[in-house]
């Protein structure tokens, strides 16, 4: 799968929306489409940047991850990637055997426990880790000095803390932006 997530060096492996500085209690790496085939399978449109991970899954949960009400446990029968369709996974999962079963799960999203979230190597984030960092602005030129560190003058001054993220849209290439509240409002 080849898109924009894959050019930066974060991820875009989705923690519970909306992002926020506290750690998240889900990780949303699906969302749920329509039912597919006769034998009670789902198709899910894949929102992580690891969808191999999810044919090995044994079990997920299902719901919103609007904090409102908590997802349900469901084993797994199966999952695999399509082949028909890119960025689409098909789900079946245990105890799910006919059409109209698998309806009752559109529109639902597939999650997993933030402590199942992948780890990365050193000097990658998820964007969800963003969230909460200060962002400071370098002096312009370079200091004249370079052992004195401490002079004030020569500090990155802070400009704030980012508060989201905003992505370009589907089909559009293009760098994330940061949303960056400050003292006078967001940048």
């Amino acid at each position: 799968m080849t898109d924009w997530r894959s050019r930066f060096a974060w991820t875009a492996e989705r923690s519970y929306f909306p992002l926020s500085a506290e750690t998240p209690r889900w990780v949303l790496v699906a969302r749920i489409l329509r039912a597919r085939g006769n034998k009670g399978e789902v198709a899910a449109e894949i929102l992580t940047d690891f969808p191999e991970r999810l044919t090995r899954l044994q079990e997920v949960f299902v719901g919103l991850a609007d904090g409102k009400n908590e997802p349900r446990r469901m084993p797994l029968k199966s999952c695999w990637l399509s082949q028909n369709h890119r960025g689409q996974a098909v789900f079946h999962f245990d105890g799910v055997n006919s059409i109209s079963e698998a309806e009752k799960f559109r529109g639902l999203e597939v999650l997993l426990p933030f402590a199942q979230r992948v780890t990365l190597p050193a000097g990658q984030y998820f964007v969800s880790d963003l969230i909460g960092c200060s962002v400071f602005e370098s002096p312009a030129s370079p200091p004249i000095v370079a052992s004195s560190p401490c002079a004030l003058a020569e500090a990155p001054a802070l400009l704030g803390t980012v508060r989201g993220v905003q992505f370009p849209g589907e089909g559009i290439s293009g760098t994330p932006l940061l949303e960056v509240e400050t003292s006078r409002g967001k940048f």
